[in-house]
């Protein structure tokens, strides 16, 4: 199975996910869902300062956007956000210096921004990582599973109340093509039994997103949940994390302007609002989150089982910051849904 499950996907990607599939698939866009000024409303986006998160950055401040830049690295976040207000001409661009794999840390972080301002119109979960050998983080979590999905769950969970607060809320998250070959495990979220193989744990955790955003969609019917697969894109994050991949496809890899655009589309136009919430996306439209015949599709009794766990490990985080999460749960001092 999983053989067949690699094989059928690369075959889409090599049509679908390259730069020659998304000249295809740009011929269907229609411009003017991006004739709109988004002055006044405000987003969010992880992992700005390269890559998709950067050119999503530069594209929203374009049109005017208020943008809050989460990124780990201070001095790159600043050299990227001079780049987009000298490019933009819009200084309403501010920093927040945050690692997304430090879980208590994007708790303790999205708590403050709540404090601190009015509404938040635009969530991006953008920042992602591909770490291949297994590291715990502070609170004993892997490093991956706490970037991917912890990191994703405690920012989102816990800016929902500022988001329902907002007009015409939404949350976006960049997943990956690469989730299609993977089935939601829940009795193993931290790979820890059997073969530690990076590229998979990233491909299980961009489902555990999609699962994730289906859930939201359902628990909030207020606001617009969507996630999204970029396609094959050159970016800083892929030529490191997958040189030889990198290597391979070579100048058939996507600019980060063509990874970004469905990013963009689902954050600023009126048409992506107006569709289904919960759904996956690429290349501006909604397509299945499962390939035929994989057999992927997880019960509604493991997705809860998920669920329970994640919220589980969330309220550890708050209430035991200094202690490894393996140990016994605190109490709740957040409410999750």
């Amino acid at each position: 199975m999983s053989l067949y499950r690699n094989s059928i996907w690369f075959l889409i990607g090599v049509h679908q996910y390259t730069r020659m599939g998304y000249d295809e698939a740009s011929k269907n866009f229609e411009p003017k869902d991006m004739e709109v000024s988004v002055v006044g409303r405000s987003f969010m986006i992880t992992g700005a300062n390269s890559g998709i998160g950067k050119a999503t950055a530069m594209a929203i401040a374009k049109k005017g956007g208020t943008v809050h830049m989460v990124c780990r690295n201070k001095d790159r976040a600043e050299e990227a956000r001079s780049d987009i207000v000298y490019e933009s001409g819009n200084t309403e661009v501010y920093i927040h210096i945050i690692d997304m794999s430090q879980t208590r840390k994007v708790w303790e972080f999205a708590e403050a921004f709540k404090k601190e301002y009015p509404s938040l119109n635009v969530l991006i979960n953008n920042a992602g990582c591909m770490v291949h050998k297994r590291e715990l983080n502070e609170e004993g979590i892997e490093k991956n599973f706490a970037t991917n999905t912890m990191g994703v769950y405690i920012l989102t969970q816990t800016l929902i109340p500022l988001l329902q607060k907002s007009r015409d809320p939404r949350v976006i998250t960049v997943s990956s093509g690469g989730m299609l070959v993977q089935k939601l495990r829940v009795d193993d979220l931290q790979s820890e039994n059997g073969y530690f193989d990076g590229v998979m744990v990233h491909a299980q955790n961009k489902r555990q997103q999609v699962v994730l955003t289906q859930h939201w969609a359902k628990a909030n019917p207020i606001i617009h949940f969507s996630v999204m697969h970029p396609g094959w894109v050159d970016t800083p994050a892929v030529s490191t994390s997958m040189p030889q991949f990198h290597q391979m496809m070579g100048d058939r890899l996507r600019s980060v302007e063509q990874g970004a655009d469905t990013v963009v589309w689902l954050a600023l136009s009126r048409v992506a609002s107006r569709t289904r919430s919960g759904q996956f996306f690429q290349d501006r439209k909604p397509i299945p989150d499962h390939l035929p015949l994989a057999w992927t599709h997880s019960s509604a009794e493991e997705i809860q089982s998920f669920m329970t766990q994640l919220d589980t490990l969330a309220q550890a985080v708050q209430s035991q910051p200094d202690l490894n999460l393996k140990g016994p749960r605190g109490p709740s001092r957040l409410e999750f849904v």
